[in-house]
């Protein structure tokens, strides 16, 4: 039995003539331990797919299933790592992975659930930003403290919505490094949703399109056979890496280009004749 399953998912918004179908007949199915990346364009429905994994939105039809359950509703097992952060700007940084531990554990002492925020923080290198608020931070710090949030509630899944996007070249190289170091020590089952067929080719098993909608839906999987630890400068001469990465780029443009030419429409302007003010001041 796979640790989650997608079958046959739909979700439409609006009602009668207004209603749009964003997703149609997703069917995905991923194994304990495993690190799956769904790559796509933005406006694609991505943040759609993930909201249903997590049980912030309910299918229109179909079901997300977790652990062979019916996911009806949010649940610390699955861990969301955000792309804007979410951070309460009134609390520190201990403070916002504090509240996260308290609801994941509500039945902990105190002292214990300090010591997992303690731990956590230091994993990702924020010990001296401990008692900080979010406006002292930078934008890579914040999205630690995000990070470390969603960890630290020991989640049997954790689920990526494009967090590092925002996120300059440098600092989104070390946190993927951080989340792979972190992924590494006990095998969670991972979801990545990204718009960067790099990153997924880097830290993913395998990589999934997701064609743009309406009616958006999953394209064919691609397998990265590549073996971990992965080095970014060695894998550029891979010709695994090479060749992987230029069939979904190909997957990628070739969907694109189909998209563009359905939603081109041939425009006449309309045959206008100016008005003459000759005369007439």
């Amino acid at each position: 039995m796979a640790y989650l399953e997608l079958n046959n998912i739909c979700k439409t918004y609006g009602q009668g003539d207004y209603a749009t179908e964003v997703l149609s007949n997703i069917n995905l199915s991923i194994d304990e331990g495993e690190f799956v990346a769904i790559v796509g364009f933005t406006g694609s429905g991505k943040t759609t797919l993930v909201n249903l994994i997590n049980g912030l939105l309910l299918p229109t039809s179909g079901e997300v299933l977790f652990k062979g359950e019916p996911v009806v509703g949010t649940s610390h097992e699955r861990g969301v790592i955000f792309q804007n952060y979410s951070l309460l700007p009134w609390l520190t940084v201990g403070q916002n992975v504090y509240m996260a531990v308290k609801e994941a554990f509500p039945k902990e002492k105190k002292s214990v659930l300090n010591d997992i925020v303690k731990n956590y923080v230091e994993m990702v290198s924020l010990t001296p930003a401990i008692n900080k608020r979010p406006k002292e931070l930078s934008g890579g710090m914040r999205q630690r403290v995000a990070v470390a949030r969603a960890l630290a509630m020991k989640p049997e899944m954790i689920i990526m919505d494009e967090p590092l996007g925002a996120l300059d070249a440098l600092t989104r190289g070390n946190l993927q490094d951080e989340i792979l170091n972190i992924w590494n020590k006990d095998k969670r089952t991972a979801l990545l949703i990204t718009n960067d067929v790099d990153e997924g080719i880097y830290m993913a098993d395998r990589i999934i399109p997701l064609r743009p909608g309406p009616n958006a839906t999953l394209g064919p999987e691609f397998k990265i056979d590549i073996e971990r630890p992965r080095d970014k400068t060695e894998m550029n001469d891979n010709p695994n890496y090479k060749q992987t990465r230029n069939a979904i780029i190909e997957y990628l443009m070739d969907i694109g280009n189909e998209r563009k030419s359905e939603s081109q429409e041939e425009y006449v302007l309309p045959d206008l004749t100016p008005k003459s003010f000759v005369g007439r001041f």
